[in-house]
């Protein structure tokens, strides 16, 4: 892939930014995939964002999927247009957008703003794009979300894309320099998200071409991973290429649609907190064990745990990417011949622990912390790592809804919708 390929990987947007007038504490609310078990988080957010101008009457949080419906919809889309047309906008330009963001955890971790071709992103497994998912996409989760986005004027981003910088020099270098950048916002997040703040970087070429340096492979060539948001990311594509279709050359190459907003972090960054997702097994049969210990590489302890027994020693992969795959390829395989036997996804080695206790017939796999060198290679192998193989700190360290990129052909700052 040429260097001018390449180049095409990274889009600088037009980014947009509520109004000062609006509260931006009440404006950032934490992406909608967080909390879906805990309907009582969203309901106290509702109280304290209230009727005012926030991205929680945007969004749909996932809490609430099964109760979807085209009213749903069309209170979000119409919520958008209000907004527009009542000029909560203001534009920074055509910018990169330096975040740095100090968690719950009192953890700092920084990002950069920016947009990407959506024609360099494919999910797929075997895919050579620059842009991949780093775990299986299920696509049954696109066509709501689709459904949201086909008559949307803007997207507001969660997704979160992983750079492989190990030394340390983009968004680390450009952060040394923050005293030379404008001060966009700085402000608290809500719910215990921590602290914000954004920097407007109007000099993005240098740093377009120190991205493209990281690709190492020109026959095989990787930019970005997905860490947070793949399924967004999925349904930005799934529109893309819906709308496309009906598009001339020039509308292809030009409509806004074609580039989705997302925040870069490197994969080494000090603030990501890698944590490995355990599994457990509900209404399963001691023959799981005898398969599973059959199923995996014995190289690493690790531990399982069972409601009758405290704690069972269990050899797995020292490659946590292949652990995650062979453990989960041997789960997917037992599940299909034994349909009673369910999966759940837990944080947390004592939480596993105790829900084992809870439940009569249950096994608790406690997995690792999936390492940060073993990522790209894995993924560069054109594999994806099973759903749920790590998680980047807890829910309240995920992203906040913030910044806006228009993908209709509209004038925010006019207040036309049309």
């Amino acid at each position: 892939m040429s260097l001018e390929a390449k180049k095409q990987t990274i889009h600088v947007p037009e980014v947009f930014l509520p109004i000062p007038e609006i509260n931006y504490n009440k404006w950032a609310v934490v992406a909608c995939d967080q909390f879906t078990s805990q309907p009582d988080y969203w309901e106290q957010l509702r109280a304290h964002v209230a009727d005012d101008p926030s991205t929680y009457h945007l969004i749909l949080p996932e809490v609430y999927l099964e109760d979807m419906n085209d009213q749903t919809i069309e209170k979000i889309n119409q919520t958008m247009i209000e907004y527009v047309e009542k000029k909560y906008f203001k534009s920074v330009g055509h910018a990169f957008v330096l975040v740095e963001r100090t968690t719950i955890l009192n953890k700092k971790r920084l990002g950069l703003i920016l947009t990407v071709d959506l024609d360099q992103y494919d999910y797929e497994p075997g895919s050579k794009s620059m842009i991949r998912a780093t775990e299986k996409t299920i696509v049954e989760r696109i066509p709501p979300r689709v459904r949201i986005r086909e008559h949307a004027l803007f997207e507001l981003s969660h997704v979160m894309l992983l750079a492989d910088d190990p030394k340390l020099k983009i968004i680390e270098t450009l952060y040394a320099k923050k005293d030379q950048f404008p001060l966009l916002y700085d402000f608290e997040l809500n719910m215990q998200g921590g602290h914000l703040r954004g920097y407007e970087v109007l000099e993005t070429q240098p740093i377009i071409e120190q991205f493209n340096k990281l690709v190492r492979d020109p026959k095989n060539p990787l930019m970005f991973v997905a860490g947070d948001g793949n399924h967004s990311l999925a349904t930005a594509k799934a529109h893309w290429e819906r709308l496309k279709k009906d598009l001339n050359a020039d509308d292809k190459e030009n409509h806004p649609a074609r580039y989705a907003l997302v925040e870069i972090v490197n994969i080494y960054d000090e603030g990501l907190n890698f944590e490995g997702i355990h599994r457990l097994l509900l209404n399963v049969n001691d023959d799981f064990l005898i398969g599973l210990f059959h199923a995996v590489d014995k190289e690493d302890e690790t531990w399982i745990y069972k409601n009758d027994t405290e704690k069972i020693p269990f050899y797995i992969p020292k490659n946590t990417a292949k652990a995650y795959e062979q453990i989960q390829n041997y789960i997917d395989l037992y599940m299909e011949r034994h349909p009673q036997v369910t999966i759940d996804y837990i944080h947390g080695d004592q939480e596993l622990i105790e829900l084992c206790k809870k439940h009569p017939k249950s096994i608790g796999i406690k997995m690792p912390a999936l390492e940060r060198g073993s990522l790209f290679p894995f993924i560069e192998k054109g594999k994806v790592l099973p759903r749920k193989s790590f998680s980047m700190g807890c829910a309240t360290a995920k992203r906040y809804y913030l910044e806006s990129h228009f993908i209709q052909n509209i004038d925010p700052l006019k207040g036309e919708t049309k």
